[in-house]
């Protein structure tokens, strides 16, 4: 059972945390709404798309956050619990840093359950529906061609423009320009057209129109009339149709008992595929080494009427570090999935780096601050 002091200080953390994670959530959340927004609005998405893919995206942007919203929560609570004098009290009463440090302990382990749920279950489903909408929506014609009053390339050498869409669906006054060939340049306009699918095949009937054709090398332009003509736009429209799955999309089950079979279906190395397993489980951790250095590093500042910003520092820099060794191990791993173990060594550093700054903070004599000179021994 936690102590009194143990559950002050952890009900201090917990409603810092969830502050702290708001406001990242929020910020990160609008960044990428923003990347969102000029993406799928730009192509002519509706809004009611650019909120589901948003949605969805906000499982993977929480899993981000929290182990710095962790680091955050900690880091305060300590320095605010340091500055009140509250440590120094309770350490006085005989509660080493050690001791200390069981709500903070606790604190990351809470925060690590949490990431655990989003790294095992709710991020891979929702990457994976993200990736499903994604494949219907990127064939879309009437996103990417049907809009009024543009001039849109779908394609290189290719010009559409439309004047009017009507509510039927018909289209008014269109020009198409062709000019993929080097050597050959064909316009269409027509007063009228529609957008026909058979068959997995985009076409554009175009009625009572106009084909002007200019040949190249001799100059001479041709001019045909039509009253319908079908022009084909399958290939004018970007289309990822690659059902292949990807590894952030499958499950832990299937990518740790299934590894090679996973790999083979993503088309992606085993190494890969054991990065991104494996890393479902390191990330969690660091939620805990973000709370334990967050609090040990103020630790070893002690109590200061000047404050612990040195403390700060140092323990943003640690937290670099950190990272630093998960970007160094995650090459090797992906190169070679024997080496997968790896993973997890920003996590052991980072434990090391705790242990350490507490074993400093709890030695009881420290040169410079040992009892006075003169003083009874």
């Amino acid at each position: 059972m936690l102590a009194r002091f143990d559950r002050y200080m952890l009900s201090r953390f917990m409603m810092l945390f969830g502050f702290f994670a708001l406001v990242l959530v929020s910020v990160y959340w609008v960044n990428r709404a923003v990347i969102l927004f000029d993406r799928l609005i730009g192509d002519g998405h509706s809004a009611r798309i650019f909120l589901e893919f948003t949605m969805l995206s906000l499982p993977n942007v929480i899993l981000l956050v929290l182990p710095m919203a962790a680091f955050a929560a900690t880091t305060y609570v300590t320095n605010r619990l340091s500055g009140d004098s509250e440590l120094a009290v309770v350490q006085a009463t005989g509660y080493s840093p050690w001791r200390l440090a069981r709500p903070a302990l606790a604190f990351g382990l809470i925060v690590m359950m949490m990431m655990l749920v989003l790294s095992h279950y709710l991020v891979p489903a929702s990457l994976a529906q993200l990736r499903e909408r994604e494949v219907e929506i990127s064939g879309s014609v009437s996103a990417q061609l049907l809009r009024e009053g543009a001039f849109l390339n779908p394609s290189t050498g290719v010009t559409f423009y439309i004047r009017e869409i009507t509510a039927d669906g018909e289209l008014r006054d269109v020009f198409l320009s062709d000019r993929r060939q080097e050597d050959r340049a064909v316009t269409y306009t027509a007063a009228t057209a529609y957008v026909l699918r058979e068959d997995g095949a985009s076409n554009i009937v175009m009625l009572n129109g106009l084909a002007q054709t200019l040949d190249g090398e001799t100059g001479r332009l041709s001019v045909t009339t039509f009253e319908d003509l079908t022009y084909d736009i399958t290939n004018l429209i970007s289309s990822d149709t690659s059902r292949r799955p990807r590894t952030y999309a499958m499950s832990t089950a299937d990518l740790l008992l299934r590894t090679e079979e996973s790999a083979r279906l993503a088309d992606d190395p085993v190494g890969e595929v054991l990065e991104e397993v494996h890393g479902r489980f390191q990330q969690p951790l660091l939620a805990v080494v973000a709370a334990l250095i967050g609090y040990s590093a103020l630790m070893v500042g002690g109590f200061s009427r000047f404050g612990l910003g040195r403390q700060i520092v140092f323990a943003i820099f640690l937290l670099v570090l950190v990272k630093l060794v998960e970007s160094v191990v995650t090459t090797p791993v992906r190169a070679n999935g024997n080496l997968w173990p790896l993973i997890y060594l920003p996590s052991l550093a980072g434990f090391a780096m705790a242990a350490a700054l507490l074993h400093v903070a709890a030695r009881p004599f420290r040169p410079g601050r040992g009892a006075a000179p003169g003083a009874a021994t």
